[in-house]
């Protein structure tokens, strides 16, 4: 993926997105025709999230860091499971389709952050730029760029990302984390496009 998508495209993933939770299927059902003539960037591979909020609070936020699929299926996949398999919330009801704004993160590959000590990690990451992924074992966990405007804390930020991947809180300060970084195209409904 590269690191532009045109508005029109924004504005077609926002239609797929919504197109998707209101008839609840997350099958891919546009036919060969659209699919051929979606655009070089809808078709590229790329990792992506949708997110959902109803009255300004989260309402369901699912998706997949590798690009594996093309975005426009990445974006179907994910706005049918941030709307009704989001095990934090129950399934989007159909009085709440219209009171969602949907908001889509199409993501840059990720890379890895090197490091000898977590000291360095205030110098290698940019809050409120970068995504980050942690790793350690089994146990991982991401937040998309946006979460710093509600953690804007950096050591509050890696904590509650620890505690997310169900880890010690002060794990990142140990050393012996694996910590990779991404950076979104972040758009919603709510944007003038």
């Amino acid at each position: 993926m590269n690191n532009t998508i045109s508005n029109e495209s924004k504005k077609y993933l926002l239609h797929l997105a919504r197109e998707t939770i209101k008839t609840k299927s997350r099958k891919i059902w546009l036919s060969k025709k659209e699919i051929e003539d979606l655009s070089k960037d809808l078709k590229s591979n790329g990792g992506g999230f949708v997110t959902l909020h109803k009255n300004g609070k989260l309402r369901g936020c699912i998706g997949y860091i590798a690009p594996e699929f093309p975005i426009y299926q990445t974006v179907i996949e994910n706005a049918y499971n941030a709307a009704y398999s989001d095990y934090r919330f129950n399934p989007l009801s159909p009085e709440e389709i219209n009171d969602v704004c949907i908001e889509i993160s199409i993501l840059t590959p990720p890379k890895k952050v090197e490091y000898e000590n977590y000291k360095e990690l205030y110098n290698l990451i940019v809050p409120y730029k970068d995504g980050v992924i942690i790793k350690k074992g089994m146990n991982s966990a991401t937040f998309l760029p946006q979460v710093w405007e509600q953690l804007p804390n950096f050591d509050d930020f890696f904590s509650n990302l620890c505690m997310k991947a169900m880890i010690d809180p002060q794990e990142w300060k140990k050393n012996n984390l694996s910590i990779e970084t991404y950076t979104a195209i972040v758009f919603s409904e709510k944007d003038k496009l």
